[in-house]
């Protein structure tokens, strides 16, 4: 008995049609750099993808975090005889546990005397014969699903029981590059995490309020970029000193307009960072109306100073559904950390929830914009992941 990883991809990477190679070397590339330090060996037998290594158990776990991959499956690999694959599938019900099953075949070798709806009613029979304990067929809600593919070299057995889901999406790095306005709270890192799971690289930004803001919370920043770094390939974190902005408007501009400004500030230096290294777009955390800066007007107004594509993944998401994601990427307990960011240091009493382009403007003509953007960006601290 041969064990082997069985590596499903997303559907969505079928419909590229002429552009599916790409997409699939692209996948096969992420996996192997996933799988760096561990000996494994790629198989690919009729369009489906396999992987051979002692070190099952790790390599799943990290497989199982590549964008792309729908499913990774542990599989048994077994000679193209029908009596091998019969025997091959009763071992694997009675290691499975239930009191219903179905037999689902996928014959891609044409060779093969049975089709597919002939493979799964003999083994069917041979399991209903065989098995040590009493079991009924159901083929609409089945306890157990048992699996047999028979390709050109092999043939290839398991259940249900033994498949990890994958994170799905698209192959990360085939759709061009993001700088996300990282944040210590729970939403940034959510919004990371689905702009990487549609193939988007993933850099960030992080603005620090040193001494306002404690060296606590610049870690707990750097915790969530190496979290995410877990589905990534690398990530590079741009941590940008940020006080002197905010003290310069708080002396000279108005309080009220003091949060919608300052996020006028970051998004400004979101996008000369992205000028300098080559980055497409910018992300952020905003959920519409979650906060007062995250009004449609405010939102206009932080559009305002962008020159490339703005996009906030998570624009119609609940709380309840973003908790949620974060929960189930790991980044929840590091986000709830109570280390403030600056963002919530320096927030007036009275925040203005539908400002004015023009006015805005016109308080900020109060400031050098471009010397204070150009200082925080000359002081800029990098961190790799």
């Amino acid at each position: 008995m041969k064990e082997l990883i069985l590596v499903k991809y997303a559907p969505e990477i079928f419909l590229k049609g002429l552009n599916k190679g790409k997409f699939e070397r692209k996948l096969r590339d992420n996996i192997g750099k996933k799988l760096e330090g561990i000996k494994a060996e790629f198989i690919h037998d009729s369009g489906r993808y396999f992987i051979r290594t002692d070190e099952v158990e790790e390599s799943i776990n990290r497989i199982k975090k590549v964008f792309g991959v729908l499913e990774v499956c542990l599989v048994r690999e077994v000679e193209i005889d029908f009596a091998a694959i019969k025997d091959e599938a009763l071992q694997k019900m009675k290691e499975a546990k239930g009191s219903t099953f179905k037999v689902v075949t996928n014959r891609a070798n044409k060779k093969f005397e049975l089709n597919s709806m002939e493979v799964s009613r003999e083994v069917g029979a041979y399991v209903l014969t065989n098995l040590d304990r009493e079991i009924n067929v159901d083929v609409k809600t089945p306890e157990i699903l048992l699996n047999i593919e028979i390709r050109n070299n092999y043939a290839y057995v398991w259940s249900n029981n033994d498949i990890t889901k994958g994170a799905a999406g698209m192959p990360y790095g085939t759709n061009g590059s993001t700088m996300l306005m990282l944040s210590g709270g729970i939403d940034s890192p959510v919004a990371g995490y689905l702009m990487a799971k549609r193939g988007v690289e993933l850099n960030c930004v992080y603005y620090h309020s040193h001494p306002y803001t404690s060296e606590r919370a610049k870690d707990k920043v750097k915790e969530l970029a190496k979290i995410l770094s877990e589905y990534t390939e690398k990530i590079t974190l741009y941590i940008v000193p940020f006080t002197d902005i905010q003290m310069e408007i708080i002396d000279k501009c108005r309080e009220d307009e003091l949060t919608i400004i300052m996020r006028r500030f970051m998004m400004r230096i979101a996008c000369n960072l992205s000028e300098k290294y080559g980055i497409n777009s910018v992300s952020t955390g905003e959920s519409i109306g979650q906060v007062a800066s995250q009004t449609m007007d405010g939102l206009i107004v932080s559009d305002d100073c962008a020159d490339r594509p703005a996009f906030r993944p998570l624009i119609a998401m609940d709380k309840t559904d973003i908790m949620e994601i974060a929960r189930k990427i790991g980044t929840y307990e590091t986000s709830i950390l109570p280390y403030e960011d600056c963002c919530t240091i320096f927030v007036p009493k009275h925040p203005k929830t539908n400002p004015k382009l023009n006015e805005i403007r016109k308080e900020e003509e109060k400031l050098n914009i471009n010397e204070l953007v150009e200082k925080a960006i000359d002081n800029i601290e990098i961190v790799n992941f």
